[in-house]
């Protein structure tokens, strides 16, 4: 004789087992959904405004944003970043400052240092992101002394350990107000073979160059001509091969815009020599003395619409917490873009930088593979311990 059969118990354990599929189906789709709206939203934006050519991710002790953080910063307005460090430790000496630790290079009289590891700690902060989100950043090596002559070992090395990463050097300096006469160790100099070392491996593999240099000297006597501006014009014509982006078009926060500063700047435009020669207008300190009076901005603008493949916006905003904060320099620039041609205001904005930084990591990639015998990846394996910790808005003091 069969046991008898419970219809209610039977009929109570499927329902609990179609309750359970049907939780776990809805579980699934929902994760599915976000994965892929997060993929989505990472990728770069089709109707970002901007692109940004000058960011420190990091200030000069280190410390700053955590990428995932900057991405919700970025947020759909900016689309892709050149992303670096500063290749700079501010030195916390007990003897100089006590125990208030400087932040900023101005807080102390101790001098700074060369902070190489800023190379590994962009390239693990990138490698954190998926495909996606790395596609929107183009991170450059900065942790060299330009003064070495084994400074391109150094970027050789940097390219060996993280293949597939890097799409540049830079932002790195020669002469700067404040800052190079800080630097321990021998000065850097715009006639130094070890930065003619560095700039030709940069037209050997492709790497795009982000340079900062002052043309003047804070407080130059009047009708003097500028200090550096020779120096750096032949440095260029020494290097026609390697893409350079002078930053801040050679301004700095004392070293204002020398006489006929527009004008100097389309004698090396004009110039076939200068040919691979571009300019970078971040700072807002840059942006302060461009829209400083209607008739600064006047001149400004109409220089970018006479050579408009020839600049590129950037913030060179240090580790931002806010979007408002990041973008303030977009700003400021508003009386420029009114004045701005269509066509002139969109590759300032973002067109150039497409161009020149595509360019260069197709050209890095195959160099990579080359020379180093890897194939440069896809995608990075996933690192999500990678954060930066430190203070919470260091400012944009550079």
């Amino acid at each position: 004789m069969r046991p008898a059969i419970s219809t209610t118990h039977t009929y109570g354990h499927l329902h609990h087992r179609a309750k359970q599929l049907t939780l776990f189906f809805l579980t699934f789709l929902l994760l599915c959904s976000n994965g892929l709206t997060a993929q989505s939203a990472a990728a770069v934006p089709d109707d970002a405004e901007v692109n940004d050519s000058h960011f420190h991710l990091t200030n000069y002790i280190q410390e700053g944003t955590d990428i995932h953080k900057f991405l919700e910063i970025m947020g759909t307005k900016v689309g892709r970043v050149a992303l670096f460090g500063i290749p700079l430790q501010q030195q916390w000496s007990y003897r100089n400052s006590g125990d208030r630790a400087p932040a900023y290079y101005l807080e102390s009289d101790s001098p700074l240092y060369y902070y190489s590891f800023t190379d590994a700690f962009i390239a693990m902060a990138y490698k954190s992101l998926t495909p996606a989100q790395q596609a929107r950043f183009d991170p450059m090596i900065t942790g060299f002394n330009p003064a070495d002559m084994y400074a391109v070992d150094h970027i050789k090395r940097v390219l060996k350990t993280f293949p597939g990463v890097f799409t540049g050097i830079g932002e790195f300096s020669i002469h700067k107000e404040f800052v190079s006469a800080k630097i321990a160790g021998e000065v850097a100099s715009l006639n130094d073979p070890a930065l003619d070392r560095i700039l030709d491996f940069c037209a050997e593999s492709g790497l795009l160059v982000i340079l900062h240099n002052d043309l003047d000297t804070p407080f130059p006597k009047e009708g003097k001509p500028p200090a550096y501006l020779e120096q750096m014009k032949a440095l260029i014509k020494r290097h026609p091969k390697t893409t350079i982006i002078w930053a801040h078009t050679g301004m700095g926060r004392i070293v204002r815009p020398v006489e006929h500063h527009a004008a100097v700047l389309e004698s090396m435009l004009k110039d076939p020599a200068f040919s691979n020669l571009y300019f970078d207008i971040s700072w807002t300190e840059v942006a302060k003395y461009i829209t400083a009076t209607p008739e600064a901005t006047k001149i400004a603008a109409a220089l970018l619409n006479r050579y408009p493949d020839r600049f590129l916006f950037g913030t060179d905003e240090v580790a931002p917490s806010s979007q408002e904060q990041y973008l303030k320099i977009y700003s400021l620039y508003d009386p420029l873009w009114k004045l701005l041609t269509p066509e002139a205001s969109e590759k300032v904005r973002k067109g150039n930088y497409e161009r020149l930084f595509d360019a260069a990591r197709r050209k890095v990639r195959a160099w990579e593979r080359a020379n180093l015998g890897a194939q440069a990846p896809p995608s990075a394996a996933p690192h999500q311990d990678i954060q930066v910790h430190g203070a919470e808005n260091p400012g944009n003091r550079r």
